[in-house]
C-alpha cells in the first residue's frame, strides 16, 4: 500500500515532527539551565509558573482535546512555545523577568494541551502489538529536535568560554523552527478519518457533554490503575531541575552545556527506541513484558543515581561555579557519561509509563484523559522540584529526593504490571495480530 496521510503511523510521525520543532527546541533551551540566561532564577521561576499551570490545564486538556480534536489543540499549544522563546529573546534586551514568568505560565497551558493530544494519538492510533514501536518512533523524532537545538546552541556559542547568556541569534533560530512546527499542526487529520491498513477506524467515543467529560476526568482520581501510578507520574519530570540546573547548568561552561545536551537527548533517542522494542516483543505475553520492563528500568536508575551520589560529592551549592569545559579531557568524560545515562533513564521511564497506559485502553477519548491526568501529576512534581531548586536547596538533598521518589514509584508500578492483560479491556482481541500498520 502506498503512502497515506491518514494512516496511524503517518499521523504519529507528523506529531513527532511538530514536537521536534516546539517542545524539542524548548528542551534544548531549558536544559541549558535558566533558558540560557546567566540569571537562572528567572528561568527557574518561569518553570515553576509553567508546571503549575501545566498541572491544572493538563487535567482539563483531555476534555479540550476531545472537543476540539488534535489539530486545533496542538496548534494552540504550539503558539505558547513560540511566545515563551520570544520572551527569552525579549529578556536579553529588557531584563523584564515578569514577562518571561508570565509567558512560562501561558506555556504551561499550551503544553498541557499539546502533550495531552500527543499522548492520546501516540497510544490510541497504533494496534496493540505496535504501541511500543510507535512510542519509540515518536520519542526518537521528538528528541532529535532537542539534539538539533543543542547543536545550534553549540555552534553559535562554541567560542564562548566565560559565563554569559545565549545570544539573540540562538533565540531567533529557535523561534523560526517553532513557527514551522506550529504551522505543521494545521495539517493533522481528524481522528475520524484515520484508518488502519485494513480499513478499520481507530476507536473514538462520542463527546458527551462538558459536564460529562469533567466527571469522567475526575473519576480518574478513583481509578485504581491511575492511583497506583501516581508516584511514577510524579517522579517522571521531577529530576529535570536537578539535571538541567544543578548538574549541567551549574557544573559546566555554556558551550559544554550544549555539547552535553546533544548527547543527553541523543541518549534518549536510543534509550526509548530500544526499550520500546523490548516492550513490544511478541515472544512472551504482555504481563511478562511489563515485568521485564520494570526490572530493567529499576536496575538502570539505581545504578545511575548511585553513581550520581559519588559525582555530587565533588561540588556543593556554596562553591563558586566550577565552569568545567570539555577541553579538560579525561576529567570531563566521567560526568559526561553520567549525564548521558540520566537522559537514557528518563526516556525509558517515560516510554514505560506511556506503554502501560496504552495497555489499559485503545480508545482515543479514554487515552486523552489518561494522558491529561498523567501530565497533571507529572507537572505538579516538576513545579515543586523547580521551586526546590530555585530556593537554593543543597544539591545532595535535591539528588536524594529525586532518587527516593523513583524508588517509591516501583511498588505501584509492580502492582499494575502484574495485572496487565494481553488485550485492553475495551476491545476484543484483534483478528489478525500480524496486521502491522504501514503508511
Amino acid at each position: 500500500m502506498g503512502f497515506r496521510w491518514t494512516s496511524p503511523l503517518a499521523q504519529v510521525l507528523a506529531v513527532g515532527v511538530i514536537c521536534f520543532c516546539c517542545p524539542g527546541m524548548f528542551n534544548a533551551l531549558n536544559s541549558l539551565g535558566g533558558g540560557g540566561q546567566v540569571d537562572s532564577k528567572v528561568g527557574q521561576n518561569a518553570n515553576v509558573a509553567l508546571y503549575t499551570c501545566f498541572a491544572i490545564f493538563g487535567l482539563l486538556s483531555g476534555a479540550i482535546h476531545n472537543k476540539l480534536g488534535p489539530k486545533w489543540t496542538i496548534f494552540i499549544g504550539c503558539l505558547a512555545y513560540v511566545l515563551y522563546a520570544g520572551s527569552l529573546l525579549c529578556y536579553n534586551h529588557t531584563k523584564a523577568g515578569a514577562f518571561t514568568i508570565v509567558s512560562g505560565g501561558i506555556l504551561g497551558i499550551g503544553a498541557g494541551m499539546l502533550w495531552t493530544a500527543q499522548g492520546a494519538m501516540m497510544m490510541a492510533y497504533p494496534r496493540e502489538q505496535d504501541k511500543g514501536k510507535f512510542i519509540g518512533y515518536f520519542w526518537a523524532i521528538f528528541n532529535m529536535g532537542a539534539v538539533l537545538g543543542s547543536v545550534i546552541a553549540l555552534a553559535i556559542n562554541f567560542n564562548v568560554t566565560e559565563v554569559q547568556s545565549l545570544g539573540d541569534s540562538t533565540y531567533i533560530v529557535f523561534l523560526v523552527i517553532m513557527g514551522v512546527g506550529t504551522l505543521t499542526a494545521l495539517s493533522l487529520a481528524p481522528p475520524s478519518s484515520v484508518t488502519h491498513s485494513n480499513g478499520d477506524h481507530i476507536k473514538i467515543q462520542e463527546f458527551p457533554t462538558w459536564i460529562g467529560e469533567i466527571k469522567a476526568i475526575l473519576k480518574l482520581f478513583l481509578e485504581w490503575r491511575m492511583v497506583v501510578l501516581i508516584p511514577m507520574f510524579l517522579s517522571s519530570n521531577w529530576f529535570y531541575s536537578y539535571h538541567f540546573s544543578t548538574v549541567n547548568g551549574r557544573y559546566f561552561s555554556i558551550r559544554t552545556q550544549s555539547l552535553n545536551n546533544i548527547l543527553y537527548w541523543a541518549s534518549q533517542i536510543g534509550g526509548s527506541y530500544s526499550f520500546a522494542r523490548v516492550l513490544d516483543y511478541q515472544g512472551v505475553n504482555r504481563r511478562t513484558r511489563a515485568l521485564w520492563g520494570l526490572t530493567i528500568i529499576s536496575a538502570a536508575f539505581i545504578a545511575t543515581w548511585v553513581g550520581g551520589i559519588f559525582f555530587q560529592r565533588t561540588y556543593t551549592i556554596d562553591m563558586p561555579k566550577p565552569n568545567h569545559d570539555f577541553k579538560e579531557g579525561a576529567s570531563y568524560v566521567g560526568p559526561l557519561f553520567l549525564y548521558m545515562f540520566y537522559g537514557l533513564n528518563d526516556a525509558a521511564w517515560q516510554t514505560y509509563i506511556y506503554w502501560m497506559m496504552g495497555a489499559m485502553s485503545n480508545d482515543a477519548t479514554v487515552l486523552s484523559r489518561y494522558a491529561g491526568f498523567y501530565k497533571c501529576i507529572q507537572s505538579c512534581g516538576a513545579a515543586i522540584s523547580w521551586r526546590i531548586n530555585a530556593v537554593g536547596t543543597p544539591y545532595m538533598t535535591e539528588l536524594i529526593i529525586c532518587f527516593a521518589l523513583l524508588g517509591l514509584s516501583v511498588p505501584g508500578a509492580l502492582f499494575l504490571a502484574s495485572r496487565i492483560q494481553d488485550h485492553s479491556e475495551d476491545i476484543e482481541p484483534e483478528k489478525d495480530s500480524h496486521d502491522s500498520d504501514k503508511f
